[in-house]
């Protein structure tokens, strides 16, 4: 069904009451969204910053009485200081499956000479390739962030046979998959989230894997000898706290793929891990940065 949707644009000291105005007059959701391409790249835990200017959108179902829910929040913005400026934008939403709109936007993608990530949805381009079917699910790692790119890139490039793999924090679980597939002989997952615990098993089934080709695991139950390779893509802040972990996961003479940071947080992770590392010249993509090192 069609839904209604009231839009205004407000600054992060006041955004909560519009919200809770929005609540109060009947909508079903609350949205908060940048206006002015300010991103937040990595916020500090525990925090949930908004942009210099916010639009908040509350959605309503199609029969709502609009013109009346216009009239209640026009006479409660004046409430607050500066509300007689605060306009408020009425919408009708088209129907559609909102689930099917984004998979008609998200397309195979190659890496390499050989490999592909496919959505599981459509055919693949190449039968012979090495293909990665993905249905990411609630979890992150569809192959369309720069971070997910640089590590896929990395891995299609690199002679994997044989190698024991981490994936630590695997979400959708597409690298510790594509390790699989390009060769690697025994691979684990580690996740906070349950859901890409869930989802990574769901993409092993859906490459035609065994689930006990990837066990994943949450951090505190998980154990493990060092192997050959470990990839985190995670961010900037954990993986500096992560680091004396993730090094001793890695035997000597292994190595570790680090991404989701900044170009500028570069330096900083370069200078913990080489501690234990010989780090590589970090590899770019937008404003996104991979590090590579081998463990001394």
């Amino acid at each position: 069904m069609p839904w209604l949707q009231i839009k205004v644009v407000t600054n992060p000291d006041i955004a909560e009451f519009y919200e809770d105005l929005l609540l109060e007059a009947g909508c079903a959701a609350v949205t908060f969204e940048d206006a002015k391409d300010q991103p937040i790249f990595e916020p500090e835990l525990g925090t949930t910053p908004l942009w210099g200017t916010t639009v908040i959108t509350g959605l309503f179902a199609a029969e709502h009485d609009l013109e009346s829910t216009l009239a209640f929040l026009n006479e409660q913005k004046l409430s607050v200081e500066g509300g007689d400026t605060i306009e408020f934008k009425a919408e009708i939403l088209e129907d559609k499956d909102w689930e099917r709109e984004w998979m008609t936007h998200y397309h195979p993608m190659q890496f390499g000479s050989h490999f592909w990530v496919c959505p599981s949805w459509i055919e693949v381009p190449d039968a012979n390739a090495v293909n990665l079917m993905l249905d990411p699910g609630l979890a992150f790692g569809t192959g369309t962030h720069p971070t997910t790119a640089l590590c896929l890139e990395w891995l299609a490039s690199e002679p994997l046979q044989n190698r024991s793999v981490i994936d630590y924090g695997c979400g959708s679980g597409i690298l510790g998959i594509a390790a699989i597939l390009l060769g690697a002989s025994a691979v684990s997952g580690v996740d906070i989230d349950p859901q890409a615990l869930t989802a990574t098993q769901d993409n092993l089934v859906r490459n035609g894997l065994d689930k006990e080709r990837l066990p994943v695991f949450f951090p505190e139950s998980f154990e493990s000898e060092a192997v050959d390779l470990v990839i985190a893509n995670i961010l900037a802040g954990p993986l500096k706290e992560l680091a004396p972990t993730l090094a001793e996961l890695v035997k000597s003479g292994g190595q570790l793929i680090l991404s989701g940071l900044l170009i500028e947080q570069a330096d900083e992770l370069i200078g913990t891990y080489s501690e234990w590392f010989d780090m590589e010249p970090p590899s770019t993509k937008e404003e996104w940065v991979r590090l590579t090192g081998r463990k001394r």
